[in-house]
């Protein structure tokens, strides 16, 4: 058994990649400066000298050509994990995701499987330049046949990437770069939660807080801030985007009858609209206040002198908890 008390999120990644590797030869790892370099933020580092330049390819700079490849090697028995360098690099292979990736599974009757993962470093926080701070979860999170998830810890960044590399169907694990140094405990032996299974961090009964990846310590945070005042905040871990746990968040509104849904992306269109909406059907008559959401504005993401203002922060959080507490 290993205990790491303190792991940051980029180590517990690059230790996952290697738990799976070692545990299958036909999980290859690929993408653009992943070997040699071990990664722009080195979560691979280390990985191609262990396991060679078969299994740990530097790719071209070739999105669509990457994830192409690794669809073609998912279909002849491999299990590929394929990094896109920075979120905004995305685009170029989003044809490939959408209109063959997701949809080969479909397509084939089921007769194949495309147990693809697609790392995706996102969204802001570390003043880069542009293409470098997206949050696109909502735009994969629209078209079946694709999974979603996304870390906010150490512990969860092991275990929900190997269960995806495990898995037999694409997934798209989106890694919040600015808390790649956050360091929390990672126990290798402790049995996980199921890869789409949503959690509570912190209990509470007058409010609850849903996030997942970076906004999630924003939200404890908040919480924090909260308890000062009185006010008890409980805290969704949504940890997955297709599916989403909709009953434990059902459940957790129903104790304390708000919501507040809090993410890095445009709130327009955003993942939070789609959580708000099926709570309030499902959560009519237990609802105190309406649902309100958190998030990034309806604009180009902006240069790094004002990303502190566009990104969702303590303030603009608290701001909405007690708009819904005044309810």
């Amino acid at each position: 058994m290993t205990v790491f008390e303190k792991i940051t999120i980029a180590k517990a990644i690059n230790e996952s990649l290697r738990a799976s590797m070692e545990a299958d030869p036909k999980v290859l790892v690929m993408g653009e400066d992943v070997g040699k370099l071990g990664g722009v933020f080195r979560v691979t580092d280390g990985l191609q000298k262990d396991f060679g330049e078969e299994r740990v390819i530097d790719t071209p700079l070739a999105e669509s050509g990457i994830v192409g490849t690794a669809i073609g090697m998912a279909l002849r028995g491999y299990r590929p994990v394929v990094e896109i360098q920075f979120d905004g690099f995305v685009f170029p292979a989003y044809d490939q995701i959408v209109t063959q990736l997701a949809k080969m599974h479909a397509r084939a009757l089921g007769k194949v499987k495309v147990p693809v993962v697609i790392r995706i470093p996102y969204a802001g926080g570390i003043g880069a330049v542009e293409h470098h701070s997206e949050s696109p979860e909502a735009l994969f999170a629209h078209v079946a046949g694709l999974k979603i998830v996304s870390p906010s810890n150490s512990s969860d960044a092991y275990w929900m990437l190997q269960q995806a590399i495990a898995g037999d169907d694409p997934v798209i694990y989106f890694e919040p770069k600015r808390r790649y140094h956050d360091k929390s405990r990672l126990d290798t032996e402790s049995i996980p939660d199921p890869l789409h299974k949503a959690r509570v961090t912190r209990t509470g009964s007058d409010l609850t807080l849903a996030a997942y990846g970076p906004m999630v310590k924003v939200c404890q945070d908040v919480a924090n801030v909260a308890a000062e005042e009185g006010k008890s905040i409980e805290i969704v871990d949504l940890r997955s985007l297709s599916p989403i746990d909709f009953d434990t968040v059902q459940s957790s509104v129903q104790k304390t009858g708000r919501l507040v849904v809090v993410h890095e992306a445009p709130v327009f269109f955003g993942a939070g609209a789609e959580i708000a909406a099926r709570i309030t059907e499902r959560c009519f008559y237990h609802l105190e206040a309406p649902v309100l959401r958190v998030g990034g504005f309806h604009s180009p993401y902006p240069p790094s002198r004002l990303e502190d203002e566009y990104l969702p922060g303590l303030d603009r959080v608290l701001d909405a908890v007690d708009r819904a507490l005044a309810y």
